[in-house]
């Protein structure tokens, strides 16, 4: 998450965004510099949930009522820190969008702009919807533990299940998040070391839209075993295995690039982004497969 996030989002967008726009630096520099040194702060605090009282046994997704109940210092700390990520994320975005929209190079229209920049621009966008909602559920789970709310409270008009649904509106873009500069950074290497345009550039970028898009109607997924109706379960199962659509068209891109390729400059890196490419088909195949509610409640079970 944090190491993750600060490479691809913030490391390579920071230094391939404006380059691949015709910029000299994003506008706004010194919000950059803030956010690049909120990150270690966060990293900290979450770190030192590990030390404080009695650590921060909650697991990674912080479910109520056993973050609200458990009352080591460790878990406010976590909750700090996350915080603290999440606004240096929120600004990274807002810097990148302005970029996009305000500095790019006379002429770059949006056929002429390459899939790795429009990747970044995806992911501000989906960093920009789903962080000020995991802001709030974390606030909401302090308050609750420390100001007699009752978010999440079953005993009093709360709900549980509340907390996981905004959790995983924010935990399952979160993910694609992590993808999509990755994607970008891929379909750069296939190009440059092949020496051609990607086959379909158009329907690359449209993919990471659509993915982009359907990443936020799809969080259901990790939450078919905590009793969701089964309409729920169908619509959900519908628009993870949608998903697949854009995701297949961009492995079938990226193989089709590779295909009748005259020089390949360096062997080495062309065949990491082929392993890429395998190791990604792996998971995605699994993920169709999970996708399915009366499957995933057969095999997990939690």
């Amino acid at each position: 998450f944090l190491n993750i996030m600060t490479g691809l989002f913030g490391g390579i967008g920071n230094y391939l965004f404006p380059i691949l726009l015709g910029s000299s630096d994003v506008i706004y520099p010194r919000v950059n510099l803030f956010s690049l040194l909120l990150q270690p702060v966060a990293f900290g605090l979450v770190i030192s949930a590990l030390y404080l009282e009695l650590g921060s046994g909650t697991g990674w997704t912080l479910y109520p009522p056993l973050s609200t109940s458990i009352s080591s210092l460790g878990v406010d700390f976590i909750i700090f820190g996350l915080l603290a990520s999440g606004i240096a994320s929120s600004l990274s975005a807002i810097n990148f969008i302005t970029t996009f929209t305000a500095t790019k190079v006379v002429g770059l229209t949006a056929d002429r702009i390459l899939p790795t920049a429009w990747s970044i621009l995806f992911t501000a966008f989906l960093l920009l919807i789903s962080l000020p909602v995991v802001t709030s559920v974390f606030l909401m789970v302090f308050l609750d533990r420390h100001y007699n709310t009752m978010f999440f409270e079953a005993s009093n008009s709360g709900d549980p299940v509340l907390y996981q649904h905004l959790f995983w509106f924010f935990g399952h873009p979160e993910v694609y998040i992590l993808i999509l500069p990755a994607f970008g950074i891929i379909s750069l290497i296939i190009s440059c070391f092949s020496s051609k345009e990607v086959f379909g550039n158009q329907t690359m970028i449209l993919a990471m839209a659509s993915i982009a898009l359907l990443g936020c109607l799809v969080w259901g997924h990790h939450m078919y075993t905590s009793g969701l109706e089964v309409d729920t379960r169908g619509f959900f199962t519908t628009t993870t295995i949608l998903i697949a659509l854009p995701t297949g068209n961009k492995i079938f891109n990226w193989v089709s690039t590779l295909q009748c390729v005259d020089s390949i400059k360096s062997l080495g890196v062309v065949m990491l982004a082929i392993l890429f490419i395998i190791n990604f088909v792996i998971g995605g195949v699994t993920g169709v497969i999970l996708g399915n509610a009366g499957v995933d409640v057969a095999l997990h079970d939690t």
